[in-house]
């Protein structure tokens, strides 16, 4: 369901581009997504940094795109995105000694600090591969090809995420079970 969601602002925008124009389609990105993100946050009650990001770069590249009709504005968007996000993890796990993705999922996920870091590491190279290759498709590509590329190329978040989840399902540490005599910590 959630990945549905991920995925629904970039498939009407791709359909939208196909019928009308691509300042049309960012149009309907930007709505979409903001629909997508009060969607989000009436089920979890919030939205995570990611999401907060991705909103604020989609309206604010869009809004360029818009005003300066100028579609190159939008195609770069996740280069930029995926840039920051490799920059940040990087600077965060390597400079300041901070794991972002074990700060935001460590209460969900008990992972040896080790994993932590490694995890991380894949991130910043996956996002530095991303930003990437959509700079080449925005810079090299008609704008046709660019959007069948956000469209099909969701395969690659995809093949990441499920090689991460075996990854990660290989290292998780089993809480106690306070229900269990004995494994409580108050005991």
């Amino acid at each position: 369901m959630k990945l549905l969601l991920d995925f629904l602002p970039i498939l009407l925008s791709f359909v939208t581009y196909k019928w009308q124009d691509i300042y049309i389609a960012t149009a309907v990105l930007m709505v979409s997504t903001c629909v997508q993100m009060a969607v989000m946050y009436a089920i979890d009650k919030k939205l995570t940094a990611m999401h907060k990001a991705t909103l604020a770069l989609i309206l604010v590249f869009g809004a360029l795109t818009l005003a300066l009709h100028d579609e190159r504005l939008i195609k770069w968007k996740p280069t930029a995105l995926y840039a920051a996000m490799a920059l940040t993890l990087a600077v965060a796990l390597w400079g300041y000694r901070k794991n972002f993705l074990q700060i935001m999922l460590g209460s969900q996920l008990t992972l040896p600090d080790w994993v932590w870091r490694r995890l991380t590491a894949a991130w910043v190279l996956y996002c530095i591969f991303i930003a990437a290759l959509n700079g080449y498709v925005a810079a090299f590509w008609s704008t046709d090809a660019w959007m069948n590329f956000k469209l099909w190329g969701y395969v690659f978040p995809v093949v990441f995420i499920i090689g991460q989840g075996i990854y990660v399902a290989r290292h998780l540490q089993e809480l106690p079970d306070p229900q269990v005599p004995g494994n409580s910590p108050h005991e």
